[in-house]
């Protein structure tokens, strides 16, 4: 699921409140601004976009820009309280975070189903000039991989049987991506990195009408870096590294859902393999 998408839907279906059927009509063919913020390491795993739908509405009236965002907010709260935390910002910039409970889910449901499908192979595929980034991209993948299979064999996580393709992974409990408390089990600003390429790279791969031009070999690289520095920065096998066993499996729960995107990267848009060991 595109995050991106999902928010344009709402903050689309709010806007006939507050715009004539012309006015509408032309944001709808523009495409309104909606734009995620780059993950600031000192806000961990947070996901923020920042619409300037009500300032593009309201032009130079920065009151009556204000007065819109402060509607669209309110109904925002009303709808998907479950999905963003919503917060307004003068001229009439409207923040959306995604709640812990939203990002949870949304992770999950990676892990659960992947993203896309796997019989498309090279269906529109790019060419990736560089081949050492090529090769990055598979050994990351390939690393996710064995890392999970490995802690499978460690018993910090349970595998499903493998289906016909054995690059799935499938584990056979929920990821405990939440503490008891309901907030985010992963904080540490690796962590964080990982999260906001992963939640980038599906809003340009199931959002294209709102990504414009995208350099898929940048963003597919931008992954794997984040995932191995991710890697380095946050242990899991070995006995000094498991402090948690859920925060353990919080992470191979973030492995698994890299490891997924990483897989429709190189199969479906470069139309490469994605190997499980190099």
């Amino acid at each position: 699921m595109a995050i991106k998408s999902l928010l344009y839907s709402y903050l689309l279906e709010l806007l006939s409140i507050y715009t004539i059927k012309s006015e509408l009509t032309s944001i709808k063919t523009k495409k309104f601004p909606l734009h995620k913020v780059k993950n600031q390491p000192k806000k961990n795993s947070r996901v923020l976009y920042i619409s300037g739908v009500a300032v593009g509405l309201a032009k130079s009236d920065h009151q009556r820009g204000m007065e819109i965002a402060s509607g669209i907010a309110c109904h925002l709260s009303a709808i998907a309280r479950d999905v963003v935390s919503v917060q307004i910002v003068p001229p009439g910039w409207i923040y959306l975070e995604l709640t812990d409970l939203f990002l949870a889910a949304w992770l999950q449901s990676l892990v659960n189903s992947g993203v896309g499908r796997d019989n498309d192979r090279g269906q529109g595929k790019i060419t990736i000039q560089n081949q050492s980034c090529l090769f990055a991209i598979q050994y990351a993948h390939a690393r996710c991989y064995s890392l999970v299979q490995l802690a499978h064999g460690e018993g910090l996580i349970k595998l499903k049987e493998p289906t016909a393709d054995k690059s799935r992974l499938f584990p056979d409990q929920p990821i405990p991506w939440l503490e008891d408390e309901q907030k985010f089990r992963l904080n540490h600003p690796a962590e964080g990195e990982v999260i906001s390429k992963l939640v980038e790279v599906i809003d340009n791969l199931e959002s294209p009408d709102l990504s414009g031009a995208v350099n898929w070999e940048k963003i597919s690289l931008d992954l794997s870096q984040a995932f191995e520095a991710f890697w380095c920065q946050c242990r899991i096998l070995g006995k000094k590294e498991i402090s948690s066993p859920e925060l353990a499996q919080a992470r191979l729960g973030l492995i698994i859902a890299t490891q997924s995107v990483l897989k429709r990267l190189l199969v479906n848009k470069f139309g490469a393999f994605a190997p499980v060991e190099l």
